[in-house]
């Protein structure tokens, strides 16, 4: 290894960085009337993207097909060789199809064009040839040519494929707010990640409810809501009416408030040491709403009532610890 202690690491590393941003900045000049098109042309289509690409343009048109299906444009990729061996059932006249080759003359695309074109399904081309086989046929061909590869011999695909994912991407986003695309529709495709538990999970699918939301009554001892806090283990009790109405909470906080003014735990009722009107939140709401309303007031648990106010589970900031949201 000592002999490559005074190589020069950091030249050939920044010059390529210098290189594909380079290649990215010739893109903006290219969201043109053909990159409209293919817009127009993915809006319009009733059954989903197709992308496909040989070689490292394959796996750029993998990673694409993934941003699309998980931005609202239902996609997939075929691989061309496969395609030509039986995959091609997966494709219907109702799709779209995105071909992806620097060349633009990939044998393994070009092959499958007349199938394509035979089926029906619009063409979309990435090319970084417009005068290549796949963007003549294409109704719409997205230029993604570069200048020069990041590879000092030329031949490793560097700066090509960067900007033919840059482009990828920024038809994505196009799709995406022309979708009109909402944090809550990109949560439903994203369910396991951390983002999906904030954007999709509700109060009611981790509160506590029936014999286990703690409850006592106004004419309950402080110490008997002591116990029930403890039995409970929520770090709260709820305090109701006669009615069952619940009209205040008490908290571990209020607890060590109400002991610096001396009370007798065994004859003070609840209705003298309860906090009235206490912060509430509703079934349907984000669990993530009740951390910020935690947070915010510096509590550890909320009560949780429906539209008409009525008392309907509890929930602590352990429940959303365990269910992931914080």
């Amino acid at each position: 290894m000592t002999e490559f202690k005074a190589y020069d690491f950091r030249t050939p590393a920044l010059q390529a960085i210098r290189i594909e941003r380079d290649a990215i900045s010739a893109l903006e000049n290219r969201i043109d009337s053909h990159f409209i098109r293919a817009c127009e042309v993915i809006m319009a289509c009733r059954g989903r993207v197709v992308v496909t690409g040989m070689g490292k343009s394959g796996h750029i048109a993998n990673k694409i097909a993934a941003t699309f299906a998980s931005t609202g444009t239902p996609s997939f990729f075929v691989h061309p060789g496969e395609a030509s061996h039986g995959d091609m059932g997966m494709i219907t006249s109702q799709d779209v199809v995105i071909a992806i080759s620097n060349s633009g003359n990939t044998s393994e695309v070009v092959t499958i064009l007349p199938l394509i074109k035979r089926m029906g399904a619009p063409l979309i081309s990435m090319t970084g040839n417009p005068d290549s086989t796949l963007a003549q046929e294409a109704v719409a061909n997205l230029d993604v040519s570069v200048k020069a590869e990041a590879c000092p011999l030329g031949l490793a695909p560097t700066s090509s494929t960067t900007a033919t994912l840059v482009m990828g991407d920024a038809l994505a986003v196009a799709l995406l707010e022309a979708r009109g695309f909402s944090a809550e529709d990109f949560a439903f495709s994203h369910p396991g990640g951390s983002l999906g538990r904030k954007l999709l999970l509700r109060v009611a699918d981790i509160m506590h409810t029936g014999d286990r939301i703690p409850t006592v009554t106004e004419d309950t001892t402080l110490s008997g809501a002591l116990l029930e806090i403890s039995r409970k283990g929520l770090g709260m009790t709820t305090v109701v009416d006669a009615t069952g109405a619940m009209t205040g909470i008490f908290t571990d906080g209020d607890l060590r408030r109400t002991l610096d003014k001396s009370i007798d735990v065994h004859t003070t009722p609840m209705r003298d040491v309860m906090t009235r009107n206490g912060r509430t939140i509703q079934s349907d709401q984000l669990a993530a709403e009740a951390l910020n309303i935690m947070d915010e007031l510096k509590i550890n648990a909320l009560p949780v009532v429906d539209e008409s106010g009525a008392l309907v589970g509890a929930i602590n900031m352990h429940d959303l610890l365990r269910a992931g949201v914080l």
